[in-house]
């Protein structure tokens, strides 16, 4: 009975930036919910799972802190480690400062770069899809300066209820610069183009928040949406790919 229930568990799920933290108190609560179902419903049938970046909209651990919230998120993650689901979680460009609570207490695998691997003798990359915009040279600046080890030090000498209203700040000022996604999306296609004439199969990306499953000659690529207005994500059952979207059943 237990290695047929085993075989059973096959698929790789992808999905990314929920931006947790980013409304209402109200609006968090019901879109953690959805995102806690869709979990649930994961586990029935995953082998794997890939959170691509922007879980949340902010994301700082400090020795003994981390931000307030999410319980039931974080339950349903230790539920899926604890019952043989491999999940990974790949950092974004909201939620990059990642050190050990998500792998120390919900036995998450943590990746801070993109991850490029095997899975049933296909080749993925799967990359959250920031810093690829080829004339933002300011964002990549500021990429490697939020990402230096002393810089995160610096920031953890604030005490976190002032840092994280700096964030939630930041975040909202960040989003003057969302009519950059279109611009974004032709390089990303075009970054995809080039990873699969390199041989991967498929190129999984999330960031824009603009769904999109293209065919590029040998290979796919998927932007994986948003859990903000698309709920969308791609489930991978050994043979192929799909982009889903999610609704309660």
């Amino acid at each position: 009975m237990a290695s047929s229930r085993l075989a059973t568990k096959h698929k790789t799920y992808f999905f990314s930036d929920a931006h947790l933290g980013l409304g209402s108190k109200d609006e968090e609560r019901k879109k953690e919910q959805r995102v806690v179902a869709f979990l649930s419903q994961v586990q029935q049938d995953a082998r794997r799972l890939f959170i691509v970046g922007d879980l949340f909209d902010f994301w700082f651990e400090y020795s003994s802190v981390v931000p307030k919230g999410y319980f039931r998120l974080f339950t349903k993650l230790a539920e899926l480690t604890e019952n043989g689901v491999e999940v990974s979680f790949l950092a974004g460009n909201h939620d990059f400062w990642l050190k050990g609570y998500f792998r120390d207490e919900l036995g998450v695998r943590i990746f801070r770069e993109p991850v490029d691997c095997m899975i049933d003798n296909k080749r993925f990359l799967i990359h959250h899809g920031d810093g690829l915009l080829q004339n933002d040279t300011g964002y990549r600046i500021l990429k490697t300066i939020l990402r230096n080890k002393v810089n995160m030090f610096l920031f953890s000498l604030i005490h976190p209820d002032i840092a994280g209203a700096v964030a939630r700040w930041s975040s909202r000022k960040s989003r003057r610069h969302t009519s950059k996604r279109p611009l974004e999306e032709g390089d990303m296609i075009r970054f995809a183009e080039q990873k699969v004439k390199e041989g991967f199969d498929y190129v999984i990306m999330g960031h824009n928040h603009m769904p999109q499953f293209r065919k590029l000659d040998n290979g796919v690529y998927v932007n994986l949406g948003d859990w903000i207005t698309e709920n969308t994500y791609a489930v991978f059952d050994g043979k192929s790919l799909e982009l889903k979207r999610w609704n309660r059943r």
